[in-house]
């Protein structure tokens, strides 16, 4: 059968970074080809997509993933009958948790306190909506919002970010969402050694020369790396989730535009780290995802003739060649946006488009995948 499905692929350099910290506050890495890289999870660059995403979509189409899930409602509620009490308003909420079964309510004092879930609880701004007017129309009613009905409303109107990125409830899995995205750890192409910034802070109150000293003094550990990403996007499955092709392709530009322009925001303001992509390559497959990282299990090592990124750009273009002829794997549409020559042999692998072009191009071909008029 069939399928839809766009892979994108990014080169991009970061200078001396700690974009995502291990518990420790080293910047993560991943032994890969025998050697250490540095790595950007997934799960850090998802949030700042998500993010970005506020910018790029009406928040009408997105979610909110908390905890404080009984604040959140409570304050849909109160906005839909300012009549009611804040007290009010939270117990109403209380009450939709508790019967739906993802929260437990705590009222050993005798009032009831804005609940929270167990876990982060992801619903979309409109579920959440529909929930506040059907909490509402139960009281009126004089009965609880029960089980059944809280699930008829989680399953419909969801956001991008859910269907992009997926839902698991434990406690619910009838309302899980399978994700239609995936994401790859960002790993750096070429070996790398974390290093170490020896710091000090000079008190501003100490003007008697006599007075010698640092106020403070630290470390702070990071790396520069040119990194390859990577992340897939089932069209097909994201179209049954949203369940219309408008929505469909406004999910896919919009995902396009965060991937490249979005960035984990750890250690920001002390290395101002942000950049653009050196090249993004984006493939529209009808067979399944391909992940192009074999180009780089060997590390590139630079040379004097040649940096990270061009020696970079030449493997991946190699790899992606030889994946593709060895199973017979030819995309359907294939886009290119890169930066200068060091990464112009991308350029062979498709229509080599500014990035606007290149966002539009493929929301045109998923019209066209979807049954859309041109």
């Amino acid at each position: 059968m069939s399928r839809t499905i766009i892979d994108v692929y990014a080169l991009q350099t970061v200078p001396p970074s700690n974009l995502n910290r291990d518990d420790t506050g080293s910047p993560k890495t991943a032994v890969y080809g025998g050697v250490r890289r540095a790595r950007v999870s997934s799960q850090a660059w998802k949030r700042a997509i998500r993010l970005a995403f506020a910018n790029l979509l009406d928040r009408s189409q997105l979610g909110e993933r908390t905890k404080r899930v009984g604040e959140s409602l409570a304050a849909r509620i109160k906005a839909l009958d300012p009549n009611l009490s804040d007290e009010a308003a939270s117990a109403l909420a209380a009450e939709v948790f508790v019967a739906a079964g993802l929260a437990k309510l705590d009222n050993k004092k005798g009032e009831i306190k804005d609940i929270e879930s167990s876990y982060l609880l992801f619903l979309s701004h409109r579920q959440l909506d529909n929930l506040a007017s059907a909490a509402l129309e139960a009281s009126a009613a004089g009965a609880p919002l029960d089980k059944g009905r809280f699930k008829e409303l989680a399953r419909t109107d969801h956001s991008v970010d859910i269907a992009m990125f997926g839902r698991m409830v434990a406690d619910m899995t009838d309302i899980n969402v399978d994700a239609a995205c995936q994401l790859s750890h960002a790993i750096s192409v070429h070996a790398v050694d974390n290093e170490f910034d020896y710091f000090t802070a000079v008190d501003d109150r100490k003007v008697d020369a006599a007075e010698t000293g640092a106020g403070m003094i630290g470390t702070i550990e990071f790396n520069s790396s040119t990194l390859y990403r990577y992340a897939t996007v089932d069209v097909d499955a994201l179209h049954r989730t949203l369940g219309d092709a408008a929505a469909t392709r406004a999910a896919v530009e919009a995902f396009l535009v965060a991937f490249a322009r979005s960035m984990p925001t750890g250690k920001q303001n002390t290395f101002a780290h942000r950049t653009l992509p050196d090249a993004v390559l984006v493939r529209m497959r009808d067979t399944q995802p391909v992940n192009l990282v074999g180009a780089f299990e060997t590390p590139v090592r630079e040379t004097h003739a040649a940096g990270r990124v061009e020696l970079a750009a030449a493997a991946l273009a190699k790899h992606t060649f030889a994946v593709e002829q060895a199973y017979g794997e030819r995309p359907v549409a294939s886009w290119v946006t890169q930066v200068g020559e060091q990464t112009a042999v991308l350029a062979d692998l498709g229509k080599a488009v500014s990035f606007s072009e290149l966002v539009a191009g493929v929301g045109e071909q998923v019209d066209l995948a979807l049954g859309q008029p041109a």
